[in-house]
């Protein structure tokens, strides 16, 4: 398997490359060269198989010969060992309403499934090549804490997470900045998660400073964390259907980046029998409009919400759906998003927006909407959504038998619940005690420039130690 940049600066390569590499060179981001095709018998034959087991089967795919296949078992094995429930990742239902829970990792939250597989795929091919890797990522919340506990402690490898100061919930910042291990470097930037993350694409785009420095992405930019995500699609349409390929399913996902749901597309071009994907957003609705409008357009401010991970205005994987929506093609790729730099909007064509509205629904919750359905569901059914889910359900009011991902444990977002329901829900072992523990972070202006000054000083640091 090959990968290849959205913007077709680079020549085509492997797996493990495009991994290290992150973002494209040409500041684009890595897709397969070609998407695998999934016979209905295969499909069948995924079913009835355990998460590890189906993880293994579908990485394979994408990684090819680069990792031997004992190799990759021992990788999936060890990265969902640290789960708390058998599954990984277990369908309930709440009342009527079925749930695909992706918070049963270290952190509890959707983005363990895919940073504990690349926290030890960093370390077995940093180990297989003798290289060292300095990560820098941005976070709305829980990108971070997963991506630290992921790596903290693996000595070949640095992190720098940004977060937006002031703008994740206490327990998301806690998560992050009680891990005091050496190797683990907090930093709350003085604006917007959109803020963060064009500091670190601007990192990733100074080419000289990340060869130099080595840099590493965990953000959904990496295509590994595509790849992880992918599989519990798999797993969710065979625990659901027994393996009947006559049968689809649709699934609600509440999304900031576009990168769960585009996961699901992923899934679907393979040849998963999906019906609608829901793209679920809270009131930072660029995608939403952007499907019933065919316009993508910037507003002036990013909206604080009750679901944060969520308040994001330019999606980073919005580029990859745009290369499929355009069949490949790389130049209309980067005409849009030089439109999009000078405006601050990109129009696609009539033609390319029923394709749009055929491959996806939105729908936009507001911050009412989502405590109301916090609170129903809780009425119905006992079962408390943290806002982020709540999103998710209540875009999928008109689609009944729609899997609903439930992206975080409620506990995460206590003000949110209480606001809804007037009590917390109780939390897993994982986060009790962390705003009482010694916490560490460095503040610094939304600045390019500060950022990388603080990088280099911290690696002279621990260079010299």
């Amino acid at each position: 398997m090959h990968y290849i940049s959205t913007r077709g600066g680079i020549e085509p390569i492997g797996f493990a490359q495009a991994v290290m590499m992150g973002l494209a060179t040409d500041g684009g981001l890595l897709v397969p060269a070609e998407i695998p095709a999934l016979e209905p018998a295969r499909l069948r034959t995924w079913a009835d198989l355990s998460f590890q087991d189906l993880a293994l089967e579908v990485s394979t795919l994408f990684v090819g010969d680069e990792i031997p296949r004992a190799d990759l078992k021992a990788l999936i094995e060890r990265s969902y060992a640290t789960f708390s429930h058998p599954e990984v990742t277990p369908i309930v239902t709440a009342g009527e309403t079925r749930i695909l829970e992706l918070f049963h990792g270290p952190t509890a939250a959707f983005k363990d499934v895919a940073l504990q597989w690349l926290g030890n795929l960093f370390e077995y091919l940093l180990e297989r090549e003798g290289g060292r890797l300095n990560i820098v990522g941005a976070t709305s919340g829980d990108t971070g804490s997963a991506a630290i506990y992921g790596v903290r402690g693996k000595e070949r490898i640095q992190i720098f997470i940004l977060h937006p100061k002031g703008r994740v919930s206490p327990i998301q910042e806690r998560q992050m900045t009680t891990v005091l291990d050496g190797n683990v470097h907090n930093v709350a930037v003085r604006g917007t998660f959109d803020d963060a993350q064009n500091i670190v694409k601007t990192l990733f785009n100074d080419l000289p400073f990340k060869s130099a420095y080595r840099l590493g992405a965990v953000n959904s930019i990496n295509w590994a964390r595509i790849l992880a995500q992918t599989v519990y699609y798999f797993y969710a349409w065979g625990r659901i259907t027994g393996g009947d390929t006559e049968r689809r399913i649709s699934f609600s996902v509440p999304t900031g980046n576009f990168g769960d749901v585009f996961a699901g597309y992923l899934a679907r071009r393979m040849g998963l029998p999906i019906d609608r994907l829901v793209i679920a957003t809270n009131r930072n609705d660029i995608l939403t409009r952007f499907i019933h409008s065919g316009v993508y357009a910037v507003e002036d401010a990013v909206h604080q919400t009750l679901s944060p991970a969520m308040d994001i205005q330019i999606a980073s994987n919005f580029e990859r759906y745009l290369y499929y929506l355009h069949d490949g093609d790389q130049a209309r790729v980067c005409a849009l998003l030089d439109d999009l730099k000078r405006t601050g909007r990109l129009e696609v064509s009539a033609e390319r927006h029923r394709q749009a509205q055929a491959d996806f629904d939105a729908v936009a919750v507001s911050d009412a909407e989502t405590l109301d359905q916090i609170r129903a569901t809780y009425e119905a059914s006992g079962y408390i959504l943290c806002p982020h889910t709540a999103v998710g359900v209540r875009a999928a009011r008109d689609l009944p038998e729609a899997v609903c991902l439930a992206t975080a444990h409620p506990a995460k977002f206590g003000e949110a619940v209480v606001q809804a329901i007037g009590c917390e829900a109780p939390p897993p072992p994982s986060l009790l005690g962390l705003l009482e523990k010694e916490a560490r972070c460095a503040e610094l202006d939304a600045s390019a420039e500060a950022v990388k000054e603080h990088i280099e000083a911290t690696l002279k640091t621990v260079s010299a130690a």
